[in-house]
């Protein structure tokens, strides 16, 4: 967790992509935290995160609903890929989700299956993550529909451009069945954050400490 000395706005919960850990957002979060509480989560089967064997996109979300809980503070989420899937399901179910941020992630459709192979040595996280959760991205659940149309609050999805292997009309398309978003493109792959982090705190920045109801990224 990243803890500023007097923070003044809401604080802010960022998740991140399948394989990697929280202290991927370090320069994100190193920024955010200038002014708020960052908490940067790792996800289950992640990093310092308990790694149970058993996965999927649901029980990731049970972990954040609990975890925001028992802080029962109102927050600013943000999501990256896998981290945006659940970030999507918590603000779909949790009032303590005050705006969502999304990166690189596209509305789901079903999808060829093809079976990744694991990387040799040493990983940071599970394979089995991969494993059990990559075949819920490939045949996408009956309910996304009805999960992204009841995200009641404002949303940003930050879409990586044509250089992500996410098709940026995905990301148009998530944009037009979630009721309340507005998106921006930054060029940069699929990890914006990463490969151009100034660009996305400013995006994130801009949408967040904006007033009003529905700001504009």
């Amino acid at each position: 967790m990243w803890d500023a000395d007097r923070p003044a706005l809401p604080p802010v919960v960022l998740l991140h992509g399948t394989g990697l850990t929280a202290e991927d957002w370090s320069e994100v979060a190193t920024d955010l935290s200038s002014d708020r509480t960052v908490h940067a989560v790792d996800l289950r089967g992640h990093g310092r995160s308990a790694w149970p064997g058993t996965y999927s996109v649901e029980l990731m979300t049970a972990d954040v609903l609990a975890l925001l809980e028992s802080t029962g503070e109102d927050v600013d989420l943000v999501g990256h890929s896998l981290g945006g899937l659940v970030a999507c399901r918590v603000a779909a179910r949790s009032p303590l989700v005050r705006r969502l941020v999304l990166e690189d992630v596209g509305l789901l459709r079903p999808r060829m299956p093809a079976a990744p192979v694991r990387p040799a040595g040493h990983l940071a996280f599970d394979w089995a993550v991969v494993e059990q959760v990559r075949p819920e991205v490939d045949t996408p659940a009956a309910d996304w529909p009805e999960v992204l149309a009841g995200i009641a609050v404002p949303v940003l999805a930050v879409s990586g451009g044509p250089s992500s292997f996410v098709p940026p009309e995905w990301v148009d398309d998530l944009v037009a069945v979630v009721p309340r978003a507005t998106s921006v493109t930054i060029d940069a792959g699929h990890e914006v954050h990463a490969t151009r982090p100034r660009e996305f705190v400013a995006a994130v920045r801009g949408f967040l400490d904006a007033d009003g109801n529905d700001p504009a990224p």
